[in-house]
C-alpha cells in the first residue's frame, strides 16, 4: 500500500507554510511517514490507495482512501489526482498545496512540449509548463472551478488518456490549453531529484516545499548539523521543523552554561 499524496488547504489570504513538507516516494515508509508529519491537522490531508489502521487511527477523516491502483500508470495516478482534485472542491478552503508521492522534477527545470491528440483526426503541437507533483504545486479555488469541466470526477481521467500524458502534464494541459492560463514557475519548491545538500541553512528559511530521497543508495537531503543525528532524523525534516520552530516542545532545547 503506498501514500500518493499530501495536500496542504488553505483557508485565508496565502501565506509562506513552512511546515508544509514534500514527501518523495516510500523511502521511510508509513512509519516515516507518521514521524515527519508535522502540518497543521485541521489543514492537511493524506492521500492513499487503500485502508492503513495506523494512519487512520492518528488522522481520522483527514486520511481520504483513493480506491485508485497502486500502479505507476497513467491512469492511475490520473486516478489518484482526480480524488484530490474533487476533495479541495469540496473543501471549501481558497487554496491547495499538492505534494505527490514519488515522482516529479524541479518546478523550473523543464518546460514540456507535447503532441496532444485531438478527437478529430488532425493534431496540433502544444506546449505547456506542467504541474509537477513531486515538488509540489498550488492552485486556488478559482482556478478550480474554471478546471473542473475537465478535472473534476471521471473527467480528469477522461482528459489524460485523451492526451495520453501522466496526471502532473495533464494539470498544466488543462490550465495553458483549456483555460488559456499560465502556470508560474518558482525555485522555491523542490524535488527528491534535485542535489538537495547544495540549499544553504539560510535559504531553507525561505523554501516552500523540500523533499528527501535515496539515489544509487545515498540519502538526498538537505544539510542541517542537527539538532537530531542522522540516524533519528534521515529526512532531516524534524531538524528543520526544530530550526523554524525552536519551541516546539519535542526539540530539543540548549542548555545556557
Amino acid at each position: 500500500m503506498s501514500v500518493t499524496a499530501v495536500c496542504i488547504l488553505l483557508g485565508g489570504v496565502w501565506a509562506w507554510p513552512w511546515q508544509v513538507l514534500g514527501w518523495p516516494g516510500s523511502t521511510l515508509g508509513h512509519r516515516g511517514l507518521t514521524q515527519v508529519l508535522t502540518p497543521s491537522p485541521s489543514q492537511t490531508f493524506i492521500f492513499t490507495d487503500s485502508l492503513d489502521e495506523g494512519l487512520q487511527e492518528r488522522l481520522g477523516p483527514h486520511l481520504v482512501v483513493t480506491n485508485c491502483s497502486a500502479e505507476h500508470s497513467h491512469p492511475a495516478l490520473s486516478c489518484k489526482m482526480a480524488a484530490e482534485f474533487d476533495a479541495f472542491l469540496a473543501s471549501g478552503f481558497r487554496w491547495v498545496l499538492l505534494g505527490l508521492w514519488g515522482r516529479g522534477v524541479a518546478s523550473m527545470s523543464l518546460s514540456p512540449t507535447h503532441l496532444a491528440p485531438l478527437p478529430s483526426p488532425s493534431q496540433r503541437l502544444v506546449q505547456f509548463w506542467f504541474a509537477t507533483g513531486g515538488a509540489g504545486f498550488c492552485i486556488n479555488r478559482k482556478l478550480a472551478l474554471r478546471m473542473a469541466p475537465w478535472a473534476s470526477g471521471s473527467h480528469f481521467v477522461d482528459t489524460s488518456a485523451l492526451i495520453r500524458l501522466p496526471d502532473d502534464c495533464t494539470v498544466g494541459y488543462i490550465v495553458e490549453c483549456k483555460l488559456g492560463g499560465r502556470l508560474r514557475p518558482s525555485p522555491l519548491f523542490h524535488s527528491h531529484l534535485e542535489t538537495l545538500q547544495l540549499l544553504g541553512a539560510a535559504q531553507l528559511l525561505e523554501q516552500v516545499t523540500l523533499s528527501y530521497g535515496v539515489f544509487e543508495g545515498k540519502l538526498n537531503v538537505i544539510k542541517l548539523p542537527g539538532p537530531f543525528s542522522p540516524e533519528e532524523d534521515p529526512s532531516r525534516f524534524r531538524s528543520l521543523h526544530c530550526l523554524l520552530y525552536p519551541d516546539t516542545p519535542w526539540c530539543p532545547q540548549l542548555v545556557v552554561q
